[in-house]
C-alpha cells in the first residue's frame, strides 16, 4: 500500500489537464469580468446621449 501511494503521489500525467483547467477557468472569469464592465458604461453613455437628444430610452 505505501509503495501505491508513493507511485500515486509522484505521478505527474494529470497535473498538466488540471493546470490547464484552472487556467481557462480565470480566463473566462475575467472575460466574463470584462464585458460587465463595458456593459455598464455602455448603457451609462446610451442614457446620457438619449438625455442629451432629448429622446427615450429604448433598452
Amino acid at each position: 500500500m505505501i509503495k501505491f501511494i508513493n507511485k500515486f503521489r509522484k505521478d505527474e500525467d494529470g497535473a498538466v489537464t488540471v493546470d490547464w483547467v484552472v487556467l481557462t477557468a480565470a480566463i473566462v472569469g475575467l472575460a466574463i469580468a470584462a464585458y460587465q464592465s463595458i456593459e455598464t458604461q455602455t448603457q451609462g453613455l446610451w442614457e446620457a446621449t438619449s438625455t442629451a437628444i432629448g429622446g427615450e430610452n429604448d433598452f
